[in-house]
């Protein structure tokens, strides 16, 4: 399989590792055969990119993420989700109820790589877009409840380039809801100390310490519920019940839902 990563592709090494490792486990906590499949067709030695706390951080928000929008979707089992900025992330297995309509949404050269993994299924299609410019949301029907996941983006962006991608989500649709995964400044400011990130060519941008910031960028949006990855994370491994007490107090990433 001939697949190149610019520098933030190469992050989704990171995430790929990671639940493919997990689901190879004897009882595993989440289950991504594709992760898997990519994985053990690249062939490549991705140890470097499963590091502990990172492992624990991407199985708590994978957890955190599926049940969120599982919530959101039995409210509205019509809805119509995307994933935007996804990478090689595949939410729609996870969480498909039968009825709802997805679109897994990334940079045209993304969605090429994609393409290489995965194909167009009944009520998920792949689609290029970009998270700043609006210009593919025309194609987007509007008639259900949206529901927008953005899973390790937010964090590669600008202060002003999150704006940006705010405003065009509230342009775009008259109503939606949106997840965010969100980070601090201290972990920008020590990117390359993170114990995956560090091995890759990309940076950390811009963090909050609460998505209420995300509301002063944007005054349409409504913060409605903010979780700390530490509540899942402390709840598997004794390492992790310590970090989430301890460094990862205050500074783990977080789960943001909002809603306009």
């Amino acid at each position: 399989m001939d697949i190149t990563f610019g520098d933030i592709q190469e992050t989704a090494l990171v995430t790929l590792a990671i639940r493919a490792s997990e689901t190879a486990r004897p009882n595993p906590r989440i289950v991504d055969e594709k992760a898997k499949e990519i994985i053990d067709t690249l062939g490549v030695d991705v140890s470097r990119f499963d590091p502990f706390l990172s492992h624990e951080g991407v199985v708590a928000r994978t957890i955190m993420f599926a049940d969120a929008l599982r919530g959101l979707i039995s409210r509205f089992p019509d809805a119509t989700c995307i994933n935007l900025g996804c990478g090689f992330d595949d939410k729609f297995s996870q969480v498909d109820n039968g009825r709802i309509r997805w679109f897994d949404v990334d940079l045209p050269d993304q969605i090429a790589v994609r393409r290489k993994v995965y194909d167009d299924r009944d009520r998920c299609v792949m689609m290029d877009g970009d998270a700043l410019d609006g210009a593919w949301t025309a194609a987007i029907p509007k008639d259900q409840p949206i529901i927008v996941v953005m899973e390790g983006v937010l964090e590669y962006f600008t202060k002003e380039q999150t704006a940006t991608c705010l405003h065009m989500l509230c342009d775009s649709f008259e109503h939606g809801w949106l997840l965010a995964e969100m980070n601090s400044m201290f972990i920008v400011k020590h990117s390359k100390q993170h114990d995956a990130i560090k091995n890759t060519n990309a940076t950390f941008k811009w963090g909050t310490e609460s998505g209420a910031e995300f509301v002063e960028l944007e005054p349409r949006m409504t913060l409605v519920s903010e979780r700390s990855y530490n509540e899942e994370m402390r709840k598997w491994t004794l390492r992790g019940k310590l970090f989430a007490a301890t460094l990862g107090k205050n500074l783990n990433n977080r789960l943001a839902i909002f809603s306009w």
